[in-house]
């Protein structure tokens, strides 16, 4: 058990929700358009946290980032078109958020998704409007895993870093979250591959489904 955070953050893709889908969607429409063949699901969800240019590499392995802007430009196009079509929360994310709120511990959301991408995502699940603050990829000048969006954060909530919790599926994550003085718990349930991955990455703690989080913080089961 670690001491009980004031406030908790989260990663966005592969850890409050579900966007793999609608990510493979819109990138199955870029390849096609290119006369390449479509990738299953199964393969792009592990690139899904780590944004255009990683599942665009997929299809491109040996191209440089340069010369993939262009089609990164139109993926993102895209994507906007379908970013809510089947995207969903992991199960037992509203009961996580619900649970943190019954118990007065504030949470907001930090992603390197585009803000204009992620607001009318958040703004469909129905979390726009609860979370406390949204840091976006082009919110600060650096996107993770440069702490300057948690540090951010941190000052549009009026907390110490210390004193919160960031918890995403990436290394990237973990790093950010080292480098700004937070404590870092990796969503196992997420992108990444498996958890022996998380494990090296030398996070805090490891959970397997949102609900868990309670638990590491002493909060309990988690039953609202």
């Amino acid at each position: 058990m670690t001491p009980t955070p004031t406030h908790v953050l989260f990663d966005l893709d592969g850890t409050l929700a579900d966007t793999a889908p609608d990510l493979q969607y819109a990138l199955n429409q870029v390849l096609t358009e290119q006369g390449l063949p479509p990738l299953p699901l199964g393969e792009v969800r592990p690139a899904a946290s780590h944004g255009a240019i990683a599942m665009l590499r997929l299809a491109y392995p040996d191209a440089q980032e340069e010369t993939l802007l262009p089609l990164r430009n139109r993926f993102i196009d895209r994507y906007r078109a379908c970013l809510d079509r089947q995207t969903t929360l992991f199960p037992g994310t509203l009961n996580l958020l619900g649970a943190l709120e019954a118990r007065g511990i504030v949470w907001g959301i930090v992603t390197n998704k585009l803000a204009e991408l992620t607001e009318p995502l958040l703004h469909t699940l129905g979390l726009l409007q609860r979370a406390a603050c949204v840091v976006s990829g082009d919110t600060t000048a650096f996107a993770k895993p440069h702490p300057a969006p948690l540090l951010h954060a941190c000052e549009l909530l009026g907390c110490e870093p210390a004193a919160a919790i960031y918890v995403g599926d990436s290394s990237r994550d973990v790093e950010a979250a080292r480098r700004a003085g937070m404590r870092v718990v990796v969503a196992g349930y997420g992108y990444m591959d498996g958890v022996d991955t998380a494990k090296q990455w030398a996070a805090d703690h490891v959970i397997g489904e949102p609900m868990e989080l309670l638990a590491w913080v002493g909060l309990g089961a988690g039953n609202n």
